[in-house]
């Protein structure tokens, strides 16, 4: 965060801001500084809002999508996105569903500038209206299966036939594919490969087939119970 401040904002932070619109992390996800971004980012934040004395300004991002990018871990960092709404004043845009394989910049911008203007208008200027896909909120065991409820959830559904890209992990952390189960504003996952099932993910491969979404079409979130 000094470095980006020093070099390119530092000069910016004698004029008033409204807010920020961010969208970063691919480089982040090789493997040597993935582990470090859900500090970095945050930090990166709170030194902003800092440095132009002018409160916590709305600081509104995108989690890095899909692509084929073979020895990073880009869940780690989607996953540090998430976490990174523990901050006051943010918020999220997914873009999991318009990422493309073999492009780094996915092409459909639209989706992202639609769903980040919809977070604004609902965080910043008040309007009613849904403005997030479901967010992980909490994991509760039920019997060899693991029950994961979610925030802005209102009409959980999935596109397809089946909700795909959940993993469950035993206590050994190895997670295999799962299978879930809509329920309410919550999904029901489980394995025959894991008859004890400790912690839940979803959405956390470079490239992911992540399909469930609330009732706004909005798309929910990479993230894990460990």
């Amino acid at each position: 965060p000094a470095g980006l401040y020093n070099g390119m904002v530092a000069p910016e932070t004698a004029y008033t801001i409204k807010g920020v619109i961010w969208y970063q992390g691919e480089t982040d996800s090789a493997p040597e500084r993935a582990p470090m971004y859900h500090r970095l980012f945050p930090a990166l934040i709170a030194d902003w809002r800092a440095q132009w004395q002018q409160g916590n300004f709305p600081f509104l991002f995108v989690q890095i999508s899909s692509y084929n990018s073979p020895g990073e871990i880009w869940g780690t960092v989607r996953d540090a996105q998430r976490q990174t709404l523990s901050l006051t004043d943010t918020a999220m845009a997914v873009s999991l569903d318009v990422g493309t394989a073999d492009n780094v910049h996915p092409p459909d911008k639209q989706t992202v500038g639609a769903r980040l203007a919809l977070a604004a208008r609902a965080t910043v200027y008040g309007e009613k209206a849904e403005y997030s896909g479901p967010l992980y909120r909490q994991t509760t065991r039920e019997g060899q299966a693991l029950r994961v409820w979610f925030d802005h959830a209102e009409g959980l559904r999935s596109k397809g036939t089946h909700v795909e890209s959940f993993e469950v992990a035993g206590e050994d952390h190895h997670f295999v594919p799962a299978t879930g189960t809509i329920e309410g504003e919550s999904v029901v996952v489980s394995s025959p490969a894991v008859p004890m099932p400790r912690f839940v993910r979803y959405g956390w491969q470079n490239v992911t087939s992540a399909n469930l979404y609330n009732r706004a079409d909005l798309p929910a979130s990479t993230f894990t119970s460990e």
